[in-house]
């Protein structure tokens, strides 16, 4: 199993805190917005006296409630078509095992969600990376690209929109492309969907399953954690219309009995959290972008691409090794006893060697934090030995 990059430096954080230094957490995509109150007051005020299991593809009446919000964004599930899970990484690897077996491929355009090769290897599934490039904004490679890539083991491609890392919101010409590729050569086309909130400069987010062509075709993941900063809930879900990919899910569903009870009392009220909160989260996270984007490309020698969602974006730097630079930042660099911590961007790709002199920040912290972080790694940078 890989490491992860988001937290195997944490062991290097938490010394460099040990010795009285502050340490700006920009390597994880832990918000620091509050979650919803009615949220957390559910937990508070259950009357449950039996914290018992729950059914394996999740309650009915919370399952019930997906179903109707996604109705709201044109999409358009029964209950019986959604499983819920232990967040949306489970749901994640119930997809790679029920639609893969070990040695088929999955086609991934990276950078990407570095845990996706986590899942991958623990289900034994090939990656075959599909390179998109800071320089057009990580927008989707060319769909020939794709087609080159099809062998007799390829089973699916995986996109995550709006992206983690790159923070690219895919357009529906291009998911309208991926569709069409997927059916021509009958793959599945998984889509990690978790941050479709949060869409910026008045684009919309469109979801595979509002491309009526592949309801056969398309599996969506998605999750609680980023939309109603719930992280440490764990409730995520696979959504599909394809009932044998729900029933081959449903097996591994039942494998791990069901998803946590108390989770899901609070992901069932979070739904019914007022738009006015989305509002609000999505100014800030525009102004936090807008800081960021504009203070890095001040910095000589950095080059960024500009998120059109989510919260993180992917940043080029005059550097050799970015997992060098990023223990170096916790080790031996500090401003006023002040550092950062990101992520080394290699992680977050599976060709060999690419990304190394990129990091990937998640813009998840207060403007005059983020302000504070900009001037350390340009400071940083004036003096890094790598």
């Amino acid at each position: 199993m890989p490491e992860s990059p988001i937290r195997k430096l944490v062991p290097f954080a938490e010394a460099a805190k040990k010795k009285g230094r502050i340490v700006y957490h920009l390597n994880i995509g832990q918000p620091d917005i509050n979650t919803p109150q009615i949220a957390l007051d559910a937990v508070s005020v259950h009357s449950l006296k039996i914290l018992a299991y729950t059914r394996s593809e999740g309650s009915e009446e919370y399952r019930q409630k997906i179903s109707n919000y996604y109705s709201k964004h044109d999409i358009h599930v029964d209950s019986d078509e959604i499983i819920v899970t232990t967040g949306g990484s489970e749901a994640l690897l119930f997809a790679f095992g029920s639609v893969m077996d070990v040695d088929d491929e999955i086609i991934i355009p990276e950078p990407f969600y570095a845990n996706y090769n986590g899942f991958s290897t623990a289900s034994g599934v090939n990656i075959v990376p599909v390179i998109s490039k800071i320089e057009d904004n990580f927008a989707l490679p060319p769909i020939e690209e794709f087609e080159k890539l099809i062998t007799q083991k390829t089973k699916a491609i995986l996109i995550c929109n709006p992206g983690n890392p790159t923070g690219y919101l895919y357009s529906k010409e291009e998911i309208q492309k991926l569709a069409a590729i997927v059916k021509k050569h009958d793959l599945f086309l998984i889509a990690d969907e978790v941050y479709r909130e949060f869409a910026y400069d008045g684009v919309e987010h469109y979801s595979i399953m509002q491309e009526k062509s592949i309801q056969e075709n398309a599996i969506m993941i998605d999750s609680v954690s980023k939309r109603y900063s719930m992280c440490g809930a764990r409730i995520g879900c696979l959504v599909s219309k394809n009932k044998e990919v729900i029933a081959t899910a449903m097996k591994f569903a039942q494998a791990r009995l069901s998803p946590p009870t108390l989770a899901q009392i609070a992901s069932e009220a979070a739904l019914a959290t007022p738009q006015s909160y989305f509002d609000e989260v999505i100014e800030e996270y525009v102004e936090r972008r807008n800081t960021l984007i504009a203070g890095l490309k001040e910095i000589e020698g950095v080059k960024v691409a500009t998120p059109k969602g989510a919260f993180y974006c992917v940043v080029e730097l005059p550097i050799k090794n970015s997992d060098h630079f990023a223990q170096w930042l916790l080790e031996s660099f500090h401003v006023d006893n002040e550092t950062v911590m990101v992520a080394p961007a290699g992680g977050f790709y599976s060709t060999p060697g690419v990304g190394l002199n990129q990091i990937r920040i998640a813009y998840v912290l207060n403007k005059e934090s983020l302000l504070k972080t900009i001037n350390i790694l340009k400071e940083a940078l004036k003096v890094y030995p790598g």
